[in-house]
């Protein structure tokens, strides 16, 4: 196990994991930021935003989240600055806590990465099914009440596959992909957006809220810390920064996505507020913010290039969350917090091929879960991106740095905690459901699991390379 403190230059040679390509930039670190952070989430929930806040109350709400967020993302610019190791939160807390609770955050921020990827990949399905019914055909079973259809499994496996084997070939293409996915999804949102500006009244605003303006607010920002969460993905692929690549820049592209997040939600909540009146939005169809332009334009095209966008923005998240949570599973696997195995990493590629591998795999198969098996884990992962964040600035803060930066620890715990406490409070609205307490325990239990065979083994076999067929011994 990883002495606390230790980053990977500071592991003995036979142990230290300096392998990884070393190929990324500030505009790949953006990438990987808002690509874990932007997915398909906003076409999917911004009826229920809407339903929460109204449309000043989510926008206040977004924007308080944000805000709230800034101080954490440069406690986490200090962080990745002074520990550059892909274990992110699990190499903060090891400066200053016990193996316990870096392992039980690390499993926690790993949820929050992992159960993206099948997310996405049931969210292909639904978006190419709207598009080509034909596809919403062969029912195989239902689960929870929805269906799970042949197709959309086809195709969710067919998406695992493809950016598992991009992931297993090299961050480079992978990051490449992903910068054109990224601004690829920026464009058509501009293009979206100025097209329903030419189709709408401020008149739809009304009502700016949909409850009192505190609770309306309070409800939207009970869902930011999902909705905006991946800024902190930036350091679990620090260790691939190049060569030339200043450290200062973590900070930046943070920053950054923090920013550009926020302003990708105002212009969606206001879009879809300026066409519509948002009390029309009809929660029980599949997409009703693309059935809401569509009944303004009076045209199909529009719908087709919203879900388009969304189409985009799901191969973004897809790509940046695999990424991230293997890359954690890596670090974690060299930490010997997991099977050791896990740190592994191919001689040729430069890549932690078994975490890819098992993501992959881990992906394919809740994609058989269908969306009734994902829902509830994914309001878990919620709250384990705050605590994750919570995590880190605690540990950043008993690193004892200077005054400013232990303020800014200190917001980052208190907001982090209310995160948390509105999400599991019985007494506040919008609080955990049995089912979620079920996955909590499920995934804790799970962990206790994976955690057994780790703590029998010594960490010999941590920072192997896997030789690639014809590669040298």
């Amino acid at each position: 196990m990883g002495v606390a403190g230790e980053t990977p230059a500071e592991l003995p040679p036979e142990r230290a994991m300096t392998n990884l390509a070393r190929k990324l930039r500030l505009v790949d670190y953006f990438a990987l930021g808002f690509g874990t952070m932007v997915g398909t989430a906003w076409l999917v929930v911004m009826d229920d935003i809407l339903q929460r806040g109204g449309p000043l109350g989510a926008i206040l709400g977004f924007t308080a989240g944000a805000l709230m967020l800034l101080p954490i993302g440069y406690v986490y610019g200090k962080l990745v600055k002074l520990i550059p190791d892909a274990a992110g939160e699990v190499a903060y807390t090891a400066r200053v806590f016990p193996s316990g609770i870096s392992f039980g955050t690390g499993w926690m921020m790993f949820l929050a990465y992992l159960l993206t990827c099948p997310f996405e990949a049931l969210a292909a399905g639904r978006i190419t099914g709207y598009l080509f019914p034909q596809l919403n055909s062969i029912e195989l079973y239902r689960l929870g009440g929805h269906s799970v259809y042949l197709p959309h499994i086809v195709l969710g496996l067919i998406i695992t596959g493809f950016f598992t084997w991009l992931n297993y070939y090299g961050i480079h293409a992978s990051t490449k992909f992903l910068k054109f996915t990224t601004f690829t999804f920026l464009a058509l949102v501009i293009v979206f957006a100025l097209s329903g500006a030419q189709h709408g009244t401020v008149r739809n605003f009304r009502p700016l809220f949909s409850h009192t303006p505190l609770i309306s607010i309070l409800l939207v920002w009970q869902v930011v810390p999902w909705m905006m969460s991946g800024f902190e993905s930036v350091g679990k692929s620090s260790e691939e920064a190049s060569p030339d690549f200043h450290h200062r820049n973590f900070s930046v592209a943070i920053i950054m996505t923090i920013f550009a997040g926020l302003t990708f939600f105002w212009v969606v909540i206001s879009s879809v507020s300026f066409v519509t009146p948002w009390q029309s939005l009809n929660s029980g169809l599949q997409f009703p913010t693309a059935v809401a332009f569509e009944n303004a334009f009076h045209a199909r095209w529009i719908v087709n290039l919203i879900l388009g966008t969304a189409l985009v923005a799901l191969l973004q998240a897809f790509n940046a969350n695999m990424v991230a949570a293997s890359r954690l599973l890596f670090a974690m696997g060299r930490r010997n917090l997991l099977l050791p195995k896990m740190s592994r990493v191919h001689a040729v590629n430069h890549t932690p091929a078994l975490a890819v591998f098992a993501v992959g795999a881990t992906t394919a198969v809740a994609i058989f879960l269908g969306e009734a098996g994902l829902v509830p884990i994914l309001e878990v992962g919620a709250v384990a991106c705050a605590v994750g964040w919570m995590s880190a600035c605690a540990s950043y803060f008993l690193m004892k740095p200077s005054l400013l930066d232990r303020a800014a620890a200190t917001f980052g715990i208190l907001v982090t905690s209310a995160m948390v406490l509105v999400k599991i409070l019985p007494i506040v609205p919008g609080h955990f459901s049995r089912y979620e307490w079920l996955a909590l325990a499920l995934w804790a239990l799970l962990g206790l699991l994976v955690r057994i065979p780790a703590k029998s083994r010594t960490p010999g076999t941590a920072g192997v390379l896997i030789e690639s067929p014809g590669a040298s011994s």
